[in-house]
């Protein structure tokens, strides 16, 4: 369940036309028709999520990101209630995709590629139970596929001498949006923080 989410488009212009819409990205300078029935939701944590949210507003097929809290136990929690640790929230970055352009396996490798899965209640100098690596799934498809390259990506890591991945894989449950002033936050402070780093570790093709 969404609760509170109100897209913020991709630096995009769409037309809405009959069960279709044309759809602009800014940031890869393309267009395309998008079928409405192709559209898709995922949900990922893997750090603080204003560097997060920019790796997925940029690819060609993402319609909207938006970042928020997902996995905790709090009814609509304030950025302050989730830095306080005790509502077990993670934050999340919600990509919502056209599936017949970029597949979520794509999505997929996007998150496993560009942050340590492997660092359990932190990333980098972020620490806390909000900065946890996480994929939220909304479908048994997305879940099968979190899993297998979970696993693919598991045998790379240690082969380069990583950890065991502590990435929390579970069914989404509710997107709480989180404020304004978060959303699109790299836009708007192009010379913000951003704590996101791989591992230099990259995604074996094909799942």
């Amino acid at each position: 369940m969404v609760q509170h989410y109100q897209p913020h488009s991709n630096s995009a212009h769409s037309l809405y036309v009959s069960a279709a819409r044309f759809h602009w990205n800014d940031a890869t300078n393309r267009g395309y028709i998008v079928r409405m029935d192709n559209t898709q939701t995922a949900v990922f944590g893997m750090g603080c999520f204003w560097g997060a949210e920019r790796l997925f507003w940029s690819l060609d097929g993402v319609l909207e990101t938006a970042v928020g809290y997902a996995g905790g136990v709090t009814t609509n929690p304030s950025y302050k209630d989730v830095c306080s640790g005790t509502t077990h929230h993670a934050e999340v970055v919600l990509v919502k995709y056209n599936s017949s352009v970029i597949p979520y396996t794509d999505l997929l490798n996007v998150f496993w590629e560009n942050h340590d899965p492997t660092q359990g209640m932190r990333q980098g100098n972020d620490f806390g139970t909000q900065y946890r690596s996480t994929i939220y799934t909304t479908n048994d498809e997305q879940a099968t596929d979190a899993q297998t390259t979970c696993r693919n990506f598991q045998a790379g890591l240690t082969t380069a001498g990583y950890g065991t991945i502590t990435t929390e894989i579970a069914p989404l449950d509710t997107f709480y949006l989180a404020e304004e002033y978060h959303q699109k936050y790299l836009a708007k402070n192009p010379d913000g923080y951003c704590g996101i780093r791989g591992t230099g570790v990259t995604c074996a093709s094909g799942v």
